[in-house]
């Protein structure tokens, strides 16, 4: 695999000033500003990232007032309570997006929450601890204990709460196959195994965190 320098380079010369990559780049939160985030923002945002799924997100994200409003404003120990009766009466509310599958998820990802807090404090301390170096164990996690966080629901959402994590889009998926680290989509636990060493790799040369070298990857793609 190309090293970081080659990385940084190509997309120097791509924008042409280390100010101009710069201001193209993400800045994920601290530590401190994960913790701050409430428990009810995050089931908020798993929520909003499951409804996003194969819909517009504009659609869905004009639709969010009249969500916070129907689920109580995201409070997980309110939402863990809602039965299936009152996902049904949902299911009339011309307000929301009536997909029962989608509904069905938020208590469930509300009880995620729940149990996570009730171990770690709250959820932000959770996703505030766990390392980068292992981000793809945290895709992991909440696709294995939380509801519809497949595919790249666990990674979009931590990106949309500021964690620091890459994102395998098909720009940085094609950018990967052309170093022949992989040959396609990485699923398999050898192949995520394969892209989290790569990153660490770069993080370790260079400091970035994982959010701007995964753009700065997809950059090197020509479309």
């Amino acid at each position: 695999m190309r090293d970081y320098q080659w990385l940084h380079e190509y997309c120097l010369n791509r924008f042409g000033s280390a100010a101009a990559l710069e201001a193209h780049l993400p800045v994920p939160a601290s530590a401190a500003q994960l913790r701050d985030l409430g428990d009810d923002r995050y089931l908020s945002m798993l929520a909003l990232r499951v409804f996003r799924a194969g819909l517009k997100h504009s659609l869905v994200d004009a639709k969010w007032p009249a969500f916070e409003q129907v689920f109580f404003g995201f409070v997980p120990e309110k939402v863990v309570l809602m039965g299936a009766e009152h996902l049904e009466r949902l299911m009339q509310d011309a307000r929301i997006i009536r997909h029962l599958g989608k509904l069905k998820s938020v208590p469930r990802n509300a009880q995620l929450v729940l149990d996570v807090a009730r171990e770690k404090g709250s959820f932000g301390n959770f996703i505030a601890d766990w390392p980068v170096t292992d981000i793809v164990g945290l895709w992991k996690y909440l696709a294995k204990h939380g509801h519809q966080l497949g595919g790249l629901s666990a990674p979009r959402f931590l990106r949309m709460v500021g964690k620091d994590t890459f994102i395998p889009t098909n720009d940085m998926v094609a950018a990967l196959v052309a170093q022949n680290l992989i040959d396609k989509q990485p699923t398999s636990q050898r192949d995520l195994a394969i892209v989290q060493d790569a990153f660490n790799q770069w993080h370790a040369q260079s400091g970035r965190p994982m959010c701007q070298l995964s753009l700065m990857l997809a950059y090197t793609v020509n479309h």
